[in-house]
């Protein structure tokens, strides 16, 4: 697929902290025979349209690791001040984008390792047409099935009219696997969703994002399998 003649300028950002509550060394710990961080790395390397991949760390396992293995990555040092993991993501990647100079602004995480470089591409593809109409872009998970909030009140159904979970009206998860915004709109906003963004839909199984243990041993059963791509990166 194609982007416009005119080159527009995309910087592919992986924060990343050294210390991780849930899953201890969680972004490079051995996933699947290498650090997990290096999947997603890798996938954005390897997607045409990015410009540029930057990680934002305070690791130094993960600086001298990346240094070394993926020399055209850029590596910036967190300051001291954003290392708490209850500081804001947003409030982390206004550090960041001021000090990369790019049109757009791609945002994963090193706990997405099955997202893949096609779908990588598509999503720069699908925000660069729309960018007229859409501020941003987030991945999301399709569900069509019966939620309930925490009263026990349905969400998306009405229980006195049993429909199949396939004729349900779809709801959609925030995933965390991409992010396209502009850095107006992360000034102005505070947020790297702005006020029309684009929903960009992604494979339940791609999107996997490791937030805990048995997420770590689901996803890595997965990638070993070879059930999102049919090839391991």
């Amino acid at each position: 697929m194609t982007l416009p003649d005119t080159p527009i300028r995309i910087a592919a950002l992986v924060p990343m902290r050294h210390s991780s509550e849930r899953v201890p060394n969680k972004n490079f710990r051995e996933f699947a025979g290498k650090p997990l961080y290096q999947w997603i790395v890798s996938a954005l390397i390897e997607a045409p349209s990015v410009s540029e991949v930057v990680i934002d760390t305070d690791s130094p396992t993960i600086r001298e690791q990346a240094q070394s293995d993926f020399p055209t990555v850029r590596v910036l040092e967190r300051p001291e001040h954003l290392r708490d993991g209850s500081i804001p993501m947003n409030t982390v990647l206004l550090n960041t984008v001021n000090q990369i100079d790019a049109d757009y602004y791609l945002q994963t995480h090193s706990t997405n390792p099955l997202l893949r470089p096609e779908t990588i591409q598509q999503a720069i593809q699908s925000f660069i047409e729309s960018r007229n109409t859409h501020d941003s872009l987030f991945g999301v998970t399709r569900w069509q099935t019966r939620l309930y909030d925490h009263n026990g009140a349905p969400i998306n159904h009405d229980p006195d009219v049993l429909l199949r979970t396939q004729d349900l009206p779809p709801v959609f998860e925030e995933n965390s696997n991409i992010y396209l915004f502009g850095r107006q709109t992360l000034e102005e906003r505070g947020n790297r969703i702005g006020h029309k963004p684009l929903l960009f839909e992604i494979d339940r199984l791609e999107s996997l994002d490791i937030d805990d243990e048995e997420a770590f041993q689901l996803a890595e059963a997965v990638a070993l399998a070879g059930l999102v791509s049919g090839e391991t990166r």
